[in-house]
This record gives C-alpha cells, sequence and structure tokens, in this order.
C-alpha cells in the first residue's frame, strides 16, 4: 500500500513520501502561479484554477493569496466563494457544498500530527476528511479542524475553531465553537437591529 492509499484510507502514513512531496510541490508551483496572476485577468486564473482543483462546478471564485497542499482533494460546489487568505490543507479530501461563503483568513486543515514526539518527528500523519454542506457562510478568521462536518445553511462566526461537527441549521461561534442559535432565529436576521 502507497503511503498515498494510506492517507486517503485514514491510515497513519509518512509525510516525506517523495511521490506526495512531488504532488505538493506542483501545487505550491500552482498557487505560486495563481497568486503572482493579475486579478483582471480572469482567463488565465480559471486556466490555473483548473488544474489546480478540477473537482470544482461553474461559479467558483477565489480571491489571491490562496493556498492548498494538494488541490486534487478539494470539491467546490457551484458559485464557491472564498475572500483573500483563504488556505485549504487538503491533505484529506475538503468538501463544500453549493453557495459557501469563506470570509477572509480562514483555514481548513484536514492533517493530524501523532502526540507522541518520536512519532512526531519521524513525520508521521494522519488525514481526517472536512465536509461542509451547501448555504454556509465562514465568517473572518475561521479555523476548521481535523474530521469536521458542519450541516447546510449553517453560519460560523469570526475567528471562530470548529473542533467538532456543527448540525445544519445552526449559528456557531468561539474557541471551541459552539452552536448559539438556530439559523433561522429572527434575532441574527436583522443585523441593523441587533444593537
Amino acid at each position: 500500500m502507497t503511503e498515498r492509499e494510506k492517507a486517503l484510507a485514514g491510515m497513519e502514513f509518512v509525510r516525506s513520501d517523495i511521490n506526495l512531496k512531488k504532488q505538493r510541490d506542483a501545487a505550491e508551483m500552482l498557487c505560486f502561479e495563481y497568486n503572482a496572476t493579475s486579478p483582471a485577468d480572469n482567463e488565465k486564473r480559471q486556466e490555473i484554477l483548473d488544474k489546480l482543483i478540477p473537482d470544482k462546478k461553474d461559479g467558483c471564485y477565489i480571491k489571491s493569496p490562496f493556498i492548498c497542499e494538494y488541490g486534487s482533494y478539494i470539491s467546490l460546489g457551484k458559485n464557491f466563494f472564498a475572500n483573500y487568505n483563504c488556505k485549504l490543507m487538503d491533505g484529506g479530501k475538503i468538501t463544500f457544498g453549493d453557495n459557501v461563503l469563506v470570509g477572509p483568513d480562514c483555514t481548513f486543515v484536514t492533517a493530524a500530527h501523532p502526540v507522541n514526539p518520536d512519532r512526531r518527528l519521524a513525520g508521521y500523519q494522519i488525514f481526517r476528511p472536512i465536509t461542509v454542506g451547501s448555504n454556509v457562510w465562514f465568517g473572518a478568521g475561521v479555523t476548521v479542524c481535523p474530521g469536521v462536518t458542519i450541516g447546510d445553511n449553517c453560519v460560523i462566526g469570526a475567528g471562530s475553531v470548529v473542533v467538532k461537527d456543527i448540525p445544519a441549521g445552526s449559528v456557531a461561534v468561539g474557541n471551541p465553537c459552539k452552536v448559539i442559535a438556530d439559523a433561522n432565529d429572527e434575532k441574527y436576521n436583522h443585523p441593523l437591529k441587533q444593537k
């Protein structure tokens, strides 16, 4: 079994594997090209993004700078939008539904490292996939940790650190992120009246 097969199966693997490094290096170069391309050159940016993230639907837009680890383990639903400085660390699969809005400075991390220092220093990792439903909005500076699932129609408040699953239709905030309301709560649907 290759290190990549182990990783995708949710087993512990060695990150320094040469084939994994080649994949990461190729993605890093595409990210560099994407970030160095003028925002006005939509055609070239789309061409690079097609190579970097082949599994995406129509209407996806990612502002620069953008970083991912492999690209090929990301799935974007239609109308996905990521603001400045989005980081998708996709050693494990990261899946987004339709109409997802990602605020600036958000990070999605699928890699977990052993707590044991000897195993960690030996380069072992394990990936846990992240799944995000449709119609989800992430405020600025959110971090989503390995293995988390976020249901449809959620709002994740700015600065939150999501370490556990968030059920559909939730407003969730904090570190650690916790559900504070239903997304249909009138209090949260009239921002000008919240004062």
